[in-house]
């Protein structure tokens, strides 16, 4: 456990004094006060929809606060722009990264503070200040990378590195370990750890708890808009938090019955895939999923879960092999994501807002994505707004999705709600198959458990599930049978019950396993 750093003779490097904030009928703050002090880390969580995000965006200068007050290092702050945030010594990492894809990793981090009109010595002079930085804080990357071909652990330190060039001291993470494997999250937490040293400030918005009580010093907990509590770390537990979380007990492990598999609904056999470069990332894997049974694929992020994934749900045709559902071969009929779902394969993606969700939209327009020629949203040649309004009212109320707002642009929903509402859409379309990926990346305590129940109960109700997350907590918890891979390749096969984080870690690393697809 870290020690608590905070002192009350110095002011703290960032104070919040009655923040207030509504959206509409919706009280996202509610004069909320805080504080976090130099050189220390302090955690804030709560449940999707808490008002976390909203806060940090007020201090960052996305929203306007309706009413309280900001201070910097004891000095009142007026902070109506990310770039009077800046200019105070604000910097903060979205759970979503900013980054031009298409630029390098140069030049995102001068983005917007090029340093005059002469780009040239801005690039020479930001290049040297990056790599001390770099060194300073082990956040080595390559400049010159275009950052599209970078693993998103590495696009975060692109983030950070950003933040660190424009000279924050106060530094504002949200949800920055969704992305990362568990050796990135232990590298991340080092770099945490100087920067503390540093005697900077960071507030770490997360959901996991484990990485609370690992790292920080303090942590506030947030519900319905209000703090609700606050302590030092070490003076709490995870029960503890989860409890102050959502307001009542909460289970940390999956209950559930022994798994009675069924009949083989979707196989796949000796399936390749080759990226845009010609290197073969998915190399001759093959699985059955059956009925009445969760599959879980565990391994090192960028290991082939991702291929595998989006050839199984007809997104990307594989070099080689063959996929069958029904009695149907998916890869020879050339059946698409359409087509397969007609069948009864349905897929919540690893990136929701890349793949699952149009974030302009509404609710209940992404409520029906890919479902929208269904007969029940139909009315003659024109849609049935009314049955859409009741659908999604409907997938909100069995899925606990907040705030229940169908009209409401789902770019406005925090990342939990948004993957509640992606998972009602695929669940209640009855499907014989589901395809998931990270099923709880971003989502609060009580939301995860609500999600791991949904999903306990489609295997009782006899479907096949595939589930690929980055968590093996997740994977030990929720799988009757755990596939590994690395490399591309499928190295071993453990079922729920036999397999352990030493024995899946191990194979993880490429040590083969005794069980094979």
């Amino acid at each position: 456990m870290v020690e608590n750093r905070e002192t009350s003779s110095v002011s703290p490097a960032l104070e919040l004094r009655g923040i207030d904030k509504r959206f509409g009928a919706v009280h996202a703050n509610r004069s909320v006060s805080f504080s976090v002090a130099a050189g220390s880390i302090h955690g804030l969580i709560g449940e999707n929809g808490a008002g976390k995000s909203t806060l940090m965006n007020i201090v960052y200068g996305f929203h306007p606060a309706d009413a309280g007050e900001i201070f910097v290092h004891g000095q009142p702050a007026e902070i109506r722009t990310p770039q009077a945030a800046i200019a105070a010594g604000i910097g903060m990492v979205h759970q979503h990264f900013m980054l031009v894809e298409n630029f390098t990793v140069l030049e995102n981090v001068i983005l917007g503070v090029e340093g005059g009109a002469r780009l040239a010595g801005g690039l020479a002079r930001a290049r040297t200040a990056l790599e001390r930085l770099a060194r300073d804080y082990g956040l080595d990357v390559p400049l010159d990378t275009v950052v599209s071909e970078l693993p998103v652990g590495l696009q975060q330190r692109v983030e950070i590195l950003k933040a660190l060039h424009r000279g924050a001291d106060i530094l504002i993470l949200d949800e920055p370990t969704a992305v990362l494997t568990p050796q990135e999250t232990d590298q991340f937490f080092k770099m945490l750890a100087r920067l503390r040293a540093e005697g900077k400030a960071v507030i770490l918005v997360t959901h996991k708890l484990r990485e609370i009580m690992a790292i920080t010093d303090r942590v506030t907990v947030m519900r319905q808009g209000a703090i609700v509590h606050e302590t030092a770390t070490a003076e709490t537990s995870p029960r503890a938090l989860a409890e102050q979380m959502v307001g009542r007990s909460v289970l940390l492990k999956v209950e559930k019955t022994p798994a009675r598999p069924g009949e083989v609904v979707l196989s796949g056999r000796d399936l390749e895939v080759r990226d845009r470069l010609g290197v073969l990332r998915l190399k001759g894997v093959s699985l059955d999923l059956r009925a009445g049974e969760i599959v879980g694929i565990a391994g090192v992020a960028g290991n082939g879960q991702s291929e595998l994934l989006e050839v199984l749900a007809g997104i990307r045709r594989p070099d080689q092999g063959e996929i069958t559902l029904g009695g149907r071969a998916l890869v020879r009929e050339e059946l698409g994501p359409h087509e397969r779902r007609r069948l009864g394969l349905a897929h919540v993606p690893e990136d929701r807002l890349r793949l699952g969700v149009v974030a302009q939209f509404s609710a209940q327009d992404n409520a029906i994505l890919g479902y929208h020629d269904a007969p029940a949203f139909q009315r003659g040649l024109l849609m049935n707004g009314a049955a859409i309004l009741a659908d999604c009212e409907q997938k909100m109320r069995g899925h606990d999705v907040r705030p229940p707002n169908p009209a409401l642009r789902l770019g406005a929903f925090s990342g939990g709600n948004q993957q509640k509402l992606v998972l009602a859409r695929e669940i209640d379309s009855d499907p014989r198959v589901l395809l998931i990926g990270q099923p709880t990346r971003g989502v609060d305590i009580g939301a995860i458990e609500f999600i791991h129940k949904k999903l306990i109960a489609l295997r009782d109700a006899g479907k096949a599930l595939l589930v690929v997350s980055v968590e093996l907590d997740e994977i030990l918890g929720l799988a009757d049978r755990i596939l590994v891979l690395a490399g591309g390749e499928l190295v071993g096969e453990l079922s729920g019950d036999e397999a352990t984080e030493g024995k899946v870690g191990l194979m993880m690393a490429g040590v083969k396993g005794e069980g094979r697809g």
